[in-house]
Order: C-alpha cells, then sequence, then structure tokens
C-alpha cells in the first residue's frame, strides 16, 4: 500500500510535472512576480498582523481617527483576545487570498482553476489523505503532553465558557485561514512556477512554509517540512488544494481539542 502511495503521489506526479515544465531560456516574469508577492506577503502578515504595530503605524502617519476608529471596533467583541485573532485571519485572508486572487485574475488573466481551486480531483487521493491524518493522530497526542504545546494551543482558549459561541466562532475563523494559507502554499505560489521549476517547486515552496512555523513549538516547525512536501506533491498530482485545506485543519481541530484535554478543559 505504501509502495503504491509512494508512487502515486511522488513517482508519478515526478515524471507529469516535469514533463510540462518550460525549458524556455527567458526571463520570466510571472515567476518573478510570484516570488516577489509571496515574500512581500509574508513581510507584511508579519508586521501588519500585530493590531498595535498597526494602529501605532496610522497614529505616526497623522491618521489617528482612523487608528481610534479600528480600537472602536473592539467594542463589538466578546473579548479581547477573540477581537485580536479576528484581526489577525483578516490580514492573512488579505495577503494570503484577495492579494494572490488580484494578481492572478487582474494581472495573469489566468483562471483560478489553474492555481489549485478546481472540484477536479477532489476525491482522487482521498485514502492518501486519510492514511497521513491517521499517522499525525499518535504524534499530535504525544506532542499535547509537553509545556510548549500547551502554551502555545488552544490559540483560543475556552477555559471559564463554554464553547458555544466564542471557541466556535474561531474555529470558523481559523478553518477560513487555512483555505487562505492552503491556497497561498499549494495553489498560488506552487502552481505559479511549476512550469518553470518542476516537481522542486514543492521544496522551493516548502521554505517559506516551514519559516513561518518558526514561532511554533519546534516538533511542528520540523514537522512543517514534511507536511510542506506531501501536501505540495497532493497538489500537484490531484490540482487541487481542498482535501489539503481538509487535512489541514483536521489535525487542527484535534491539536486543540488535544490541548483543551490535557489542561483538564473536558474534566
Amino acid at each position: 500500500m505504501f509502495r503504491n502511495i509512494w508512487n502515486t503521489v511522488f513517482v508519478n506526479t515526478f515524471k507529469e510535472v516535469e514533463a510540462q515544465k518550460s525549458n524556455h531560456p527567458g526571463l520570466d516574469k510571472k515567476v518573478l512576480l510570484i516570488l516577489f508577492a509571496v515574500a512581500f506577503s509574508l513581510a507584511f502578515i508579519q508586521y501588519f498582523g500585530n493590531f498595535q504595530f498597526l494602529t501605532e503605524a496610522l497614529k505616526n502617519i497623522k491618521l489617528d481617527g482612523l487608528a481610534d476608529w479600528l480600537y472602536s471596533l473592539q467594542d463589538y467583541f466578546p473579548n479581547n483576545r477573540l477581537f485580536q485573532l479576528t484581526y489577525w485571519v483578516a490580514t492573512l485572508i488579505t495577503f494570503y487570498f484577495i492579494v494572490p486572487i488580484f494578481i492572478i485574475k487582474l494581472i495573469f488573466k489566468d483562471r483560478l482553476s489553474d492555481y489549485g481551486l478546481s472540484p477536479k480531483g477532489l476525491l482522487g487521493n482521498y485514502k492518501t489523505y486519510i492514511i497521513f491524518f491517521l499517522f499525525m493522530i499518535p504524534l499530535i497526542l504525544l506532542v499535547s503532553t509537553t509545556n510548549s504545546f500547551q502554551h502555545k494551543y488552544p490559540f483560543y482558549d475556552p477555559r471559564g465558557e463554554n464553547l458555544w459561541p466564542n471557541f466556535i466562532i474561531w474555529q470558523c475563523l481559523y478553518l477560513s485561514q487555512f483555505f487562505a494559507l492552503e491556497f497561498f502554499f499549494r495553489g498560488f505560489m506552487l502552481h505559479g512556477i511549476k512550469k518553470r521549476f518542476g516537481f522542486y517547486s514543492i521544496w522551493i515552496m516548502m521554505i517559506p512554509y516551514m519559516m513561518i512555523h518558526f514561532q511554533k513549538p519546534m516538533p511542528e516547525t520540523i514537522g512543517a517540512v514534511f507536511a510542506g512536501v506531501i501536501l505540495g506533491a497532493l497538489s500537484l498530482k490531484s490540482r487541487s488544494i481542498w482535501l489539503g485545506v481538509a487535512i489541514h485543519y483536521s489535525v487542527a481541530i484535534t491539536m486543540d481539542l488535544a490541548a483543551l484535554y490535557q489542561k483538564g478543559y473536558f474534566d
């Protein structure tokens, strides 16, 4: 079974993608724009994903009124933590999804289906995703006992309150940012550079994907190397990000629930 998965996901995909690789010697402006967009998007997320940085930046350019208005939005949220996380997700969706969509449709004038949003191939490799998820469960349960893991997860800690509504609202937001993340790395970036770099575009994509995990526990950062390669190969094989979204969020919600269990929430 594992040999079949290896051949299907990696060996056959390698042959298919390499056969479609462009050997044009000229400057590839599309690839350059994609790599610049990836670099700047990650930089903007790093800084503007911090609400305090945004408001201070607005005040520095004499837009105090706008900064005060943004602060006033907190009054519509049940607590500051949910507001901060909502703002963070909005930043991710802006730079992981909206900016790439703008580039694809208005600059490249390409189809979104060419960047992993096609429903075709959605269920073709579901067994591989299930196997990957089942493999991850014991690893999650193991690392959930560590202090670094319990300190980081869940991002929204519902202790002292019911799961509904705040924790459930957060999980919906969490899912939406995983969709945006998968589209950015395994859609926009990966499918955008594959004709130039072929199968090796997976490893190019994997490096910045791993680096966004630097503030996470070390086992998760190391795991992101392998997850990036596997999910990248699956995206190239299926030409779809949708099952990647499913497995990514399935792992994430399992991590959150495992963390809550270790902290005694369900006692």
